[in-house]
Formats: structure tokens, C-alpha cells, sequence
């Protein structure tokens, strides 16, 4: 999302680990992108904080009942209102988020790029150019899928490239695969300014070769089908997609290639799953964090399914 106004409202609480991911998952469910940016993370300090930078000036009455709904009414009247410059909110928001480590992978911030370890593959993201750091759920377990995926049959998958990013954000799971795999993958995102910002991000981690950004709503673009088969499909958005595109994806993954879901609420798991077993996908592993559910499927292989080392 962008912010062009020379003032961005912010509005910080304290709060506990999991009362603060339940604010930071209300704050994203009722506001639209473009609208606000929602932050939960652990501080350097152990603590745990939730930001909210708003586009334009936010009804106050409005976020604290909703502080209140999702963390009590203690929380609802703690929250603080502040401004920034627009120019300086990224950083501000940046300089307490600690590197996240998901496998071989971890992900990080500038402030951060000299913590990698020879062993890891860093992937160098700055949090507020667009939705997708690594500090959320939904693209950490990606990341650990896409790792366990590696481990057990990388050299296969490499040589059946290439792999689709569907909705690939800040680009950091498209960047995990190439820099991964060192195969060729085609990220898409209907968000044009994500595209952007995925295709910078993709050149500063050095992948830049392997990966190619597409402007697109969904799989339908012709570019997209062109390109395919896949070896891998990454789909991290949310289940009414996920769900209307089943048929779609499930047509673009190889005999034998994974579809990588997330996006989905562990209760939302069991209808992403009917969806995609309804296309001839078996389950291969499945993995819950912090109350969201990522699902590795496999397009069956003369009536089997290939496992990697799920359960």
C-alpha cells in the first residue's frame, strides 16, 4: 500500500502474543487494502506490539471498540494514537521486527541483512511496501513447506520447473523458490504497486533472473497458463479464492507437482482441502501456526500420491 500523504496516523498497543495477533487479524479482516497496514511482532524487547498506519485520519471511537472487541476493554482505551512522516514510518516500523527464521530460509530486514548465517538463504524484505514479511502465519508456514519440499524431492522438482506464486505480494515466496531451487518462477498479483514492489524485491535478493512478475487477477492470464505446467503452485491468500480457483490451479500443477495453500484459519483447513481433493490433489502434509493452516497437495502419480513427508 501506499503512502503519499505527508502525515500517516499510527495507532500502537502492548498487549500479550496472542491477544495481540487476535487485533492484528481484526484489523486486516475490516479494513481494505489501501485503507490501513496491520502489524503484529515481537519487539527486540521480548514484548509483543500491534501497529495500525492509516491511510487517511481514523475514526479513534471506531478503533478503540475494536481494540476492545478482539482484546478487552483494558486494551480499547490503552491504544495510542501518534503520527509519522510518511517517509519515516517504514523505518519506524522496521527497527523492532526481529528476523524470521522458517527452515533454510529467513527472513529480514535491512537493518538485519548482517545476521544471516552462511547455512540460511536470507531474503531481504522491507515490511511496509507491501503485505508479506515472513512475521505472519500464513507466509511463514509457506516457507517451511516450501523447505520440507526441497529436503525431500528438490532435485526432481528443479528439473520439472517451472513454479507459479499465485498473489506473490512483497514477492518473498517467489524469491524463496528461485533462490531455493534456482529454477524459473512466475509470480503473479492483482495489485500493480505489488508488482512493483516484487520485482525490486526480487532484484535486491539476487533472483531476479529466475523470476518473472506478471500483472493478473487469479490464474486466468494466458501468460500464466503458457508458462505452465508446475512443478510447484504457492497460493498463500484466503479461502473464497482459494476455493474459486481450484479448478484453475489444480489444471496448471504437473503429474506429480504440490500446491502449496495458506491464507486459511486452521477451522477453514478441512474446506480448502474438499476443494482441492475434488481436482484430483491428495493431501501430502499439512501444518498449523499460530492459528492458521498451510496445506502441501500433490497431483496423484498413475493413481498414488507422492508424499513429502507428511502426514
Amino acid at each position: 500500500m501506499s503512502f503519499d500523504s505527508p502525515v500517516t496516523v499510527v495507532a500502537r498497543l502492548e498487549l500479550e502474543e496472542k491477544a495481540a495477533k487476535a487485533v492484528a487479524d481484526l484489523f486486516a479482516e475490516t479494513f481494505a487494502t489501501g485503507e490501513a497496514a496491520v502489524a503484529a511482532y515481537e519487539t527486540r524487547e521480548g514484548a509483543w506490539a500491534v501497529e495500525i498506519y492509516f491511510e487517511t485520519n481514523p475514526d479513534e471511537a471506531a478503533v478503540r471498540a475494536l481494540m476492545a472487541a478482539a482484546a478487552g476493554d483494558d486494551a480499547g482505551r490503552a491504544v495510542a494514537f501518534s503520527t509519522v512522516a510518511a517517509k519515516d514510518w517504514v523505518a519506524a516500523s522496521l527497527a523492532g521486527l526481529k528476523p524470521v527464521p522458517a527452515g533454510r530460509f529467513l527472513v529480514h530486514g535491512a537493518h538485519d541483512r548482517t545476521c544471516v548465517a552462511p547455512h540460511r538463504v536470507g531474503i531481504e524484505i522491507e515490511a511496509a511496501l507491501a503485505f508479506g514479511t515472513g512475521h505472519h502465519g500464513t507466509t511463514r508456514g509457506c516457507l517451511l513447506a516450501l523447505d520440507r519440499l526441497v529436503k525431500s524431492c528438490g532435485n526432481r522438482v528443479r528439473r520439472r520447473a517451472p513454479v507459479l506464486d499465485v498473489g506473490t505480494g512483497t514477492g518473498v515466496l517467489a524469491i524463496a523458490a528461485a533462490r531455493a531451487l534456482r529454477c524459473r518462477v512466475v509470480a503473479s498479483d492483482i495489485d500493480a504497486r505489488a508488482v512493483v514492489v516484487a520485482r525490486a524485491n526480487a532484484r535486491a535478493n539476487r533472483a531476479g533472473p529466475w523470476i518473472d512478475i506478471v500483472p493478473a487477477a487469479g490464474v486466468s492470464a494466458s501468460r500464466l497458463r503458457r508458462a505452465g505446467p508446475y512443478a510447484i503452485v504457492l497460493a498463500n491468500i484466503l479461502l473464497p479464492p482459494l476455493k474459486r480457483m481450484a479448478h484453475e490451479i489444480a489444471a496448471l500443477v504437473a503429474p506429480g507437482g504440490y500446491v502449496i495453500l495458506s491464507g486459511l484459519l486452521d477451522a477453514q483447513a478441512g474446506a480448502a482441502l474438499a476443494a482441492y481433493r475434488g481436482q484430483g490433489l491428495a493431501l501430502a502434509a499439512r501444518n498449523s501456526l499460530e492459528g492458521w493452516t498451510t496445506l502441501m497437495l500433490v497431483r496423484r502419480v498413475r493413481g498414488r500420491a507422492r508424499r513429502a513427508g507428511g502426514r
